[in-house]
């Protein structure tokens, strides 16, 4: 008799899962860059998230919007401000937000310290380490991780790399190796 009540239980939680909308805010980072050959650098145009969604099969619901297109390394505290603002603003409890590596974890801190409070919202931030544009990229594998991660964690700011969670006040990126670590 209990495997029948089990079998509704595990119906009753996926059904759930699957009208729940994920958001996802892009701000660039190193997910977005392509390499721009008449100048010889970097570059952003359009996000690639939907189709790296695509390529990866994703079966999760998500709204996708662009809030910026730069390089955490440029990003200000007037953008920390708006992607606050925009975690705050959004319906959605469960956010991901494609950021740059190099200054991910400033803006988990702005996100978990803001006043008010963005609310009772789960919200992982991820990046790549190499730009998705150049084919080896671990971007398609950290989207897809943050996307597990945001739908099992209890709300509050995670990082999101390396196929890892982190709280966001326990992490850093080690510059020598190329991976995000506890600390």
């Amino acid at each position: 008799m209990a495997q029948p009540r089990r079998r509704t239980e595990a119906t009753a939680f996926s059904q759930s899962n699957i009208t729940k909308i994920i958001r996802i805010f892009v701000t660039g980072g190193t997910f977005d860059k392509e390499y721009d050959e008449l100048r010889g650098a970097l570059s952003f145009k359009e996000t690639h998230l939907p189709e790296m969604l695509r390529l990866g099969r994703s079966r999760v619901a998500v709204s996708i919007q662009t809030l910026m297109m730069i390089d955490s390394l440029d990003m200000t505290d007037a953008d920390r401000l708006l992607i606050v603002d925009k975690c705050r603003e959004a319906a959605e409890s469960s956010i991901v937000i494609a950021h740059g590596t190099d200054t991910m974890i400033e803006t988990a801190r702005a996100i978990a310290t803001a006043q008010p409070p963005v609310g009772e919202k789960t919200i992982v931030l991820t990046g790549a380490m190499i730009p998705y544009a150049f084919g080896s990229s671990d971007g398609l594998f950290n989207l897809g991780s943050a996307l597990s991660f945001v739908q099992v964690l209890p709300r509050g700011v995670y990082v999101a790399m390396n196929g890892r969670w982190f709280d966001w006040d326990s992490v850093r990126k080690n510059r020598e190796t190329g991976v995000f670590e506890a600390v």
